[in-house]
């Protein structure tokens, strides 16, 4: 069997400098007989001459089409949406396996070219846990934009462009500054999925700006709803991942309702899945306007950026490197573990979609 080759391709969307591996992985990978191709990358958070001391092939910046037909193609964030069929393997963040739209144009290009995606979300271990998540920091980065969009409605006004901090401190003392600058006192907040990494990321920043949290998890939903405690808070923070089980969380009909909630922070952000607990918006938000106002008086804000960890670019990728990394190692040595139950998944999706 010949040597994996790992093609670890440049981000092309705009305000995304993660990467899945670091460089000691890569070394790693080279010491135990992986071929190791890393693009070239002016935005990337950790520097390309980092990879190029460990010895793999840097190649140019998004030159993964012509790569080998036996290169396995490692992203995080979406492709280019240029329709053209995908050959090979990729490793990525594919978000097409829940109905949403964009999913099945992606699926298609793959059933088109021959391709395989393992979807990074669904890399599950034998119990079903996920093996590696950014969930943490998606909370961490979320919960601090939800909280700049309520300090924004003090002021009378919908918050503004947000961009990357060098760590996590760094966040924290400028979010410190906006909140005391509001003059009134701390919002409360809900947070749904406070056990899971992405909640437990979202209280801790939470906790750390001094705002009052209600956890929530599945025993406090298990009822179906409705939920009017989620009214009775400023800020709500959704921070699980919805399926076909999920209640409604905050139904349309919320946002007439009497209501101290004036900011949705949809951590999870899948507005365009069938089972969007929170639907009363349609898309996401972006770092230029990160708050989607739906509602006028009084305001009702929705915070849905999908690339929250992006926030903290070097912190999450490190973290999300490390968790990873035993998994990528074993990408041609465990036949019937993680890799495999990701291809059965694609075979499973890509089957069911309709010609191109």
């Amino acid at each position: 069997m010949s040597a994996p080759h790992l093609w670890v391709r440049a981000e092309q969307r705009d305000n995304e400098t993660r990467v899945g591996i670091t460089p000691e992985g890569v070394k790693t990978l080279l010491d135990a007989g992986f071929d190791v191709s890393v693009e070239d990358s002016e935005t990337r958070v950790i520097p390309t001459k980092d990879f190029a001391a460990t010895g793999c092939a840097i190649v140019p910046a998004h030159s993964w089409p012509d790569a080998p037909e036996d290169a396995i193609i490692f992203g995080l964030k979406e492709l280019p949406d240029d329709g053209t069929p995908l050959r090979h393997r990729h490793i990525m963040f594919g978000h097409a396996f829940k109905g949403q739209s964009s999913g099945q144009t992606l699926l298609k290009r793959f059933k088109a070219g021959g391709g395989t995606l393992l979807d990074l979300e669904y890399l599950t271990d034998d119990t079903g846990r996920r093996v590696a998540a950014f969930g943490y920091w998606a909370g961490f980065a979320g919960a601090a934009v939800a909280l700049k969009c309520w300090a924004a409605q003090q002021h009378g006004g919908i918050a503004g462009p947000v961009a990357p901090y060098a760590n996590a401190q760094a966040l924290k003392s400028a979010l410190a500054d906006e909140l005391r600058d509001t003059g009134t006192a701390r919002p409360t907040a809900l947070i749904i999925g406070a056990l899971g990494r992405v909640g437990t990321g979202a209280a801790d920043l939470c906790r750390a700006m001094d705002v009052p949290v209600t956890g929530w998890d599945m025993a406090e939903t298990a009822h179906g709803g409705p939920f009017p405690e989620i009214l009775d808070h400023e800020i709500f923070l959704n921070c699980i991942l919805a399926g076909p089980e999920t209640p409604m969380f905050v139904p349309r009909t919320a946002l007439k309702a009497q209501r101290k909630l004036t900011v949705i922070g949809d951590i999870a952000c899948d507005p365009d899945s069938d089972f969007n607990p929170v639907p009363v918006y349609d898309r996401a938000t972006t770092w230029e306007a990160p708050a989607l106002r739906v509602f006028e008086t009084p305001p009702m804000d929705v915070m849905a950026i999908d690339n929250l960890p992006s926030m903290l670019p070097l912190e999450s990728s490190q973290d999300y490197a490390g968790q990873l990394f035993p998994t990528l190692a074993e990408l041609q040595t465990d036949p019937q573990g993680v890799w495999a139950r990701a291809e059965a998944l694609f075979a499973q999706h890509v089957q069911a979609v309709g010609p191109s």
